[in-house]
């Protein structure tokens, strides 16, 4: 079989250790000392802001759907009969790296989903201990070289995909789409994928990017899998390596437009302090960007916490 990261072609000799610091991202952004100052100082400094909700589950009809985001990248999907949970991540702490806005709901006051979907194995993405304290029973799908991380937290069944690979279940598609960022978890795990997810049930359509830098794949996800509604990373951009495996708000726009979707949902921004540009910087920056180009009318910025109905 064919690698599925089109950096590392099959059959290529294991990569070198790392010689600095630098080199534990594909970015390569990040000195020590500017890390230090930049992310986990000023995020220690930084009071927690916003506040969890009571979450009031919204009544839906036949082909509605409601999208809540809970906080950077994770998200409720829920249809009349289905829930499903994106990157599910309520942690406070990430080691040093302290969270700064809350989850937008108690994890005790998630309804229970029935698919839980894992875009890769970083640690912002994937939090085991709240799939741990997960309700209900549940499936999760996950790229591949990642179902091993899921032991012993509680799933009823994992699926691994790779891209363009679909699973299908009382109506549910899920399928997994090419991205560009990388999926290891820890230094030398470079045999674990990534990448986003379509979704259709009830004859509507998301697609939620996982991690990605702009990359010339939108056209084609667009093209085949047609979402209605993009969510889409606009955080973590800045300096400017960052953006070889992130979007900031123009990348986002201009992946919309390729998607050819009719609203678009930012979303990796705020609850993280992830790299150097302001935290309140991408929403900003979006508002403007869509405004000009004439797009503010399918913007949908989302409250943390209150679901919106589609």
């Amino acid at each position: 079989m064919s690698s599925p990261d089109p950096d590392r072609p099959a059959g290529a000799s294991p990569r070198r250790l790392p010689r600095s610091f630098k080199d534990l991202t594909p970015s390569k952004a990040f000195e020590p000392r500017s890390f230090f100052r930049e992310v986990l100082w000023k995020s220690l400094r930084t009071r927690r802001r916003g506040e969890p909700r009571l979450f009031v589950p919204p009544q839906l009809k036949e082909g509605q759907v409601a999208v809540t985001w809970i906080g950077h990248a994770s998200f409720l999907i829920q249809f009349t009969d289905l829930n499903v949970l994106i990157d599910p991540n309520f942690a406070n702490w990430l080691f040093l790296l302290k969270r700064v806005r809350h989850a937008g709901l108690h994890l005790k006051d998630l309804p229970a989903a029935e698919v839980v979907l894992l875009s890769h194995a970083h640690f912002d993405h994937f939090h085991k201990p709240t799939l741990r304290r997960l309700p209900g029973p549940r499936i999760a799908i996950a790229p591949w070289g990642v179902a091993e991380l899921t032991r012993g937290l509680g799933f009823d069944r994992v699926l691994e995909l790779e891209w363009w690979e679909t699973f299908t279940r009382r109506g549910l598609q899920v399928t997994l789409t090419p991205s560009k960022h990388w999926g290891a978890r820890t230094l030398g795990d470079h045999h674990r994928g990534y990448g986003g997810f379509l979704l259709e049930h009830q004859g509507r359509r998301l697609y939620h990017a996982g991690d990605s830098a702009y990359f010339d794949g939108f056209t084609e996800i667009g093209r085949r899998g047609k979402p209605e509604i993009a969510l889409l990373p606009i955080g973590a951009y800045e300096p400017e390596g960052l953006r070889r495996v992130h979007m900031g708000p123009e990348d986002a726009l201009r992946a919309f437009r390729e998607l050819g979707a009719r609203w678009l949902v930012p979303m990796h921004y705020g609850s993280f302090r992830l790299s150097f540009e302001d935290l309140e910087e991408p929403p900003r920056r979006l508002r403007e960007l869509a405004r000009r180009a004439g797009l503010a009318s399918h913007l949908r910025i989302l409250e943390e916490g209150v679901p919106q109905v589609f």
